[in-house]
């Protein structure tokens, strides 16, 4: 934004400091105006014929507008990827630590990539890796949703969950507690 004597145009259209119009005015006597209230003249809108300026505290506007893109920032989530590793012939109770890693992780609103490493003859059994895929998107359907389903990449097998939102799963609780409650209904005699 150009302000005060930046502003190199003739005339320009002058919006006071309280917001009201004051209509087309040389940018000079817009200086002088700003001038004698102690603000600034900033250009806001330069695209317009005549540019729009209008009178403003041009630092205080400056520094509101940075705490506005620091709430912004503060309210932001990133999301990260986070890793869970598997073998097609892993045992049960491994594959539960595997699994309750994946749903903390998904919990913390990270996205969750599940690599499934196949070793020397191992890769000649794809199915086995896809079935684990299912078994674990299945012990996580509740916490996510899959993004992408298991693909085969190499010697490793990818799949990739997404954490579901706060919403999703309430939808989806009030589904649940509206199917038994129906057939639970008793008439009186």
């Amino acid at each position: 934004m150009r302000i005060n004597e930046e502003i190199r145009v003739r005339e320009v259209r002058l919006v006071g400091s309280d917001g009201e119009q004051l209509g087309i005015v040389i940018t000079r006597e817009a200086q002088r105006i700003a001038g004698e209230q102690n603000l600034d003249l900033v250009e806001v809108a330069p695209t317009a014929k005549p540019p729009v300026c209008r009178i403003m505290d041009y630092g205080k506007y400056k520094f509101e507008q940075s705490k506005r893109e620091r709430e912004a920032r503060k309210k932001q989530k990133v999301v990260n990827i986070k890793e869970v590793k598997l073998r097609p012939n892993i045992e049960d109770h491994d594959f539960d630590v595997k699994a309750r890693n994946a749903i903390r992780f998904l919990e913390d609103g990270d996205k969750v990539k599940v690599t499934i490493m196949f070793r020397g003859r191992e890769i000649t059994h794809p199915e086995l890796g896809r079935q684990l895929c299912v078994r674990l998107a299945e012990v996580c359907k509740p916490y996510a949703n899959v993004e992408r389903d298991a693909k085969v990449e190499g010697r490793n097998m990818i799949m990739i969950l997404t954490p579901k939102t706060d919403v999703q799963r309430e939808t989806e609780k009030k589904r649940e507690n509206r199917g038994p409650k129906a057939a639970n209904v008793e008439t009186p005699e």
